[in-house]
């Protein structure tokens, strides 16, 4: 059992770094303002995710476990609520969203 753990968390912690390191590249290669945070704030969200996931089971300690959780029901409602408040404001700002053919 204790073997399973620690190959489950260490494809967690490596899943977690594949979506974190996807997100930063989208944060560089996507055309405009609202779709760098779309793409960044979902994979925000499960790549930080499945890195506590990953701490998780790696910890060996309950308080540690429990601590962690909390850190991911934070990072849980926040991050989907921060996107949407800089989207709301740039939407209110006049930032319009770039079309296709503009893209193009």
């Amino acid at each position: 059992m204790d073997l399973f753990l620690h190959v489950a968390g260490w494809v967690c912690l490596g899943a977690g770094s594949f979506f974190s390191v996807v997100g930063a590249i989208g944060l560089l290669r996507l055309p405009d303002f609202y779709a760098r945070i779309h793409g960044a704030g979902l994979t925000d969200t499960l790549g930080a995710g499945l890195i506590l996931l990953g701490l998780i089971t790696q910890s060996g300690d309950w308080l540690v476990a429990a601590k962690l959780v909390m850190i991911g029901l934070l990072l849980w409602f926040t991050s989907p609520t921060a996107t949407h408040a800089l989207a709301r404001a740039a939407l209110e700002r006049g930032l319009e969203p770039q079309s296709e053919r503009e893209a193009a």
